[in-house]
């Protein structure tokens, strides 16, 4: 089989038989359309005439391309849909090995989620406190995001439907998953109020449509609107550090933990597939608590050669 139609092939079966998101689908196109433009200068046109030595070398060149080398994390992504590529082909029978099996991605860096204080989270809601309308619906998004640890795309696909008796919302993520998140006092009585004021007004301003949160003109609010939301908000909040919509999620689950909650709970709340994604957040609290220790207990700031403290 051409290579061309055997990419296409596997494009369509990510997106109809795995359910990948549109922008997955999206990364995995441009990965592998970089592949099919090596490969053809290469003379490969046939699926089965891809070898192991071919992969191998089209990683390397990566790894080290003329100008700015490919980071990590991008290397990985790449990888990651040239595998799926080569084992779809062997499932389906067009091959009869799997010849990137044995190659691997680069070993990514640990990296700690970005969190900030339960205090800077109180004084950046505090700044959508207000009676105009779109103060209200900005309330009511960040609260929510907050509140649940929903992605900034999650919160955006809500429908009202989805918020069940008012202290419940229903989450859809990554790869069509559904999963139940309660809402706080705060953010139910914020979303709550953006229903009653809010939402009616907005909704008499375009076409009917079931989304959750709208903007201006009656349409389903759009990601980059919610970015922007909580970018001003985050200004007027005197956040110096960067802040995005996925820096709630990364506070709502370090809060959760530093309160005491399972792992395995928070796991469930956030939709991860696997509890070592979310064991990266224990990292977070741990060092919270290495810091408490080290100011609070007496022989953890005894130093040698100090004295020794007062009983």
């Amino acid at each position: 089989m051409a290579l061309d139609r055997a990419v296409a092939d596997y494009l369509r079966h990510i997106a109809i038989e795995r359910g990948l998101s549109a922008n997955t689908q999206a990364a995995y196109r441009r990965d592998l359309e970089g592949y099919l433009a090596w490969l053809g200068a290469h003379g490969v046109v046939e699926a089965p005439a891809v070898t192991a030595a071919h992969v191998s070398e089209y990683t390397a060149s990566l790894r080290t391309p003329e100008g700015q080398p490919v980071r990590a994390s991008s290397l990985a992504r790449v990888l990651s849909s040239i595998r799926g590529l080569h084992r779809f082909l062997l499932d389906e029978q067009l091959v009869e090995v799997d010849v990137a099996r044995e190659v691997r991605p680069p070993k990514l860096p640990g990296r700690l989620p970005k969190a900030i204080t339960i205090d800077q989270v109180r004084a950046l809601l505090e700044t959508t406190d207000g009676d105009d309308l779109l103060a209200v619906r900005d309330k009511a998004l960040l609260e929510l995001l907050y509140a649940t640890g929903a992605r900034v795309s999650e919160a955006v696909g809500l429908n009202v439907d989805d918020v069940i008796d008012t202290d419940i919302v229903r989450l859809l993520g990554k790869g069509g998953k559904q999963r139940i998140v309660p809402l706080g006092s705060f953010a139910r009585d914020a979303v709550d109020r953006y229903l009653v004021r809010v939402r009616p007004v907005f909704s008499g301003l375009g076409r009917s449509t079931p989304a959750l949160f709208l903007g201006q003109r009656g349409a389903r609010l759009s990601r980059q609107s919610a970015w922007l939301v909580l970018q001003r908000a985050a200004e007027r909040a005197g956040l110096e550090s960067h802040v995005s919509p996925h820096t709630l999620r990364h506070s709502f689950a370090t809060h959760l933990l530093q309160g005491g909650a399972d792992v395995r709970v928070v796991q469930e709340l956030l939709g991860h597939s696997s509890v070592a994604t979310t064991q990266l957040y224990t990292l977070v609290t741990v060092d919270n608590l290495r810091d408490v220790y080290t100011q609070s207990h007496p022989r953890a700031r005894w130093t040698t050669g100090g004295a020794a403290p007062q009983a």
